[in-house]
């Protein structure tokens, strides 16, 4: 449940009512907004009396939530919130873009890709360290050696990293490079690794699952704030379906869903989530469109020579092209990129 403060309620009412939660064997959250403080209550499996919570001093009322996804949900945290990764807001009115390859395959390859993307606007570099891939016999990643040439290209561009991480014992490794940590679609009910990123205490950017619902993605999410890391960043990029001429489906109205269930920043991934390069640009415009706080796409200066994904990988030209095609959309909505 949530306990809504009255307006004006003093600093030592809300340390009555968090010692009492406390005494009761729950752990407690707080969101202090601008005229009220709502405490969130993370129960221990047992009922709770409110009658004698809404008895205490400061205290407006009681709120049960009935969704399985307590600190995800919008009821437990009614404003938007807006994760901050070294000065970048995700989550805001800005539309954040992460751009660069699938994978790290060489200096030179990551390099130009990071020159370009950051001209063109983009406020993050993507690139695949360690690659998860559905044959054993497929490109593999570059290991920390691919993580120490993001680190490069930071330095360099000044862009943030983006990258994901595989396995909890990855995790301090990757932390050692990394602004945000990817959790991939395949690992998104890994749970040994969400509890990893959650205690890290970094950004995480959560994928959603092929074949996982809205709930379970958000229940996802629970993991990684339940340790009270609470810059989590949801990712659409496409679900299985029966629909073969693209690589995925795109569930565009998980965007405005997500944005309505839940106050963490949603962005989409255009380039998993068709798979051709072709439909990167219209799908971007639509995702802006629905709500989306920000894109991740990849952009590889040779797809025709990638390693992995190059069907679907921009040019760094038709990138270019893209971030201008995402102004007056962005602007059109409210929004800046």
């Amino acid at each position: 449940m949530i306990i809504i403060m009255k307006q004006g309620a003093t600093s030592a009412q809300i340390a009555n009512v968090t010692a009492r939660i406390e005494q009761l064997g729950c752990r407690v959250h707080l969101s202090e907004g601008e005229e009220r403080t709502i405490i969130g209550v993370i129960g221990n499996g047992r009922p709770l009396d409110c009658e004698p919570i809404e008895r205490m001093a400061g205290v407006e009322r009681t709120v049960p939530i009935l969704r399985p996804f307590k600190l995800a949900s919008r009821e437990f945290h009614p404003q938007d919130t807006v994760v901050m990764v070294n000065g970048v807001p995700i989550g805001g009115r800005q539309v954040v873009v992460m751009a660069g390859p699938c994978a790290v395959e060489s200096r030179d390859q990551l390099l130009e890709t990071a020159r370009a993307v950051k001209e063109a606007g983009a406020h993050v570099l993507r690139g695949g360290a360690f690659k998860p891939r559905t044959s054993p016999y497929s490109f593999q990643g570059l290991g920390e050696e691919g993580l120490r040439l993001l680190a490069e290209a930071r330095e360099e561009t000044g862009l943030l990293v983006v990258t994901e991480v595989m396995e909890p014992q990855l995790v301090p490794l990757v932390t050692t490079y990394a602004d945000i940590l990817q959790v991939g679609a395949r690992n998104m009910q890994n749970y040994a690794l969400l509890h990893a990123v959650g205690e890290a205490q970094r950004p995480v950017l959560l994928k959603r699952g092929m074949m996982s619902t809205i709930e379970e993605l958000l229940m996802a999410a629970e993991y990684i704030l339940s340790h009270g890391n609470d810059r989590v960043i949801l990712c659409e990029r496409g679900i299985r379906t029966f629909e073969h001429y693209t690589r995925n489906t795109l569930d565009i109205s998980a965007v405005p869903l997500l944005k309505q269930l839940s106050h963490l920043p949603v962005i989409v991934d255009p380039s998993h989530g068709t798979g051709k390069w072709e439909l990167v640009e219209p799908v971007s415009r639509a995702a802006v469109a629905a709500g989306a706080d920000g894109l991740i796409i990849e952009v590889h200066p040779h797809p025709d020579k990638a390693l992995s994904d190059g069907a679907q990988s921009l040019k760094p030209a038709r990138f270019a092209a893209l971030m201008q095609s995402l102004r007056p959309v962005a602007a059109a909505v409210g929004r800046v990129l």
